[in-house]
């Protein structure tokens, strides 16, 4: 099982910590990625590709890896 700090820094481009991102899921409902990368409110993955795709340190730790740990209210 993945015990992710809620302060790593995911998206480093737009500065956003996995708590941020988590935030940002819970209070405007997003349930897909699509949604998620295409919504303005808090912007993340728009400037590279790191954080959507292997991580930013090339370990998985990413967007979509934050997403599925709030959909199953880990984090």
């Amino acid at each position: 099982m993945i015990q992710l700090d809620p302060q790593r820094e995911i998206c480093v481009c737009n500065n956003l910590t996995a708590e941020d991102i988590a935030q940002c899921i819970k209070e405007n409902g997003y349930t897909t990625l699509q949604e998620l990368l295409e919504q303005q409110e808090c912007p993340m993955g728009d400037k590279c590709e790191s954080c959507k795709e292997e991580g930013y340190e090339n370990d998985g730790i990413n967007i979509p890896l934050v997403l599925s740990l709030v959909k199953r209210g880990k984090l």
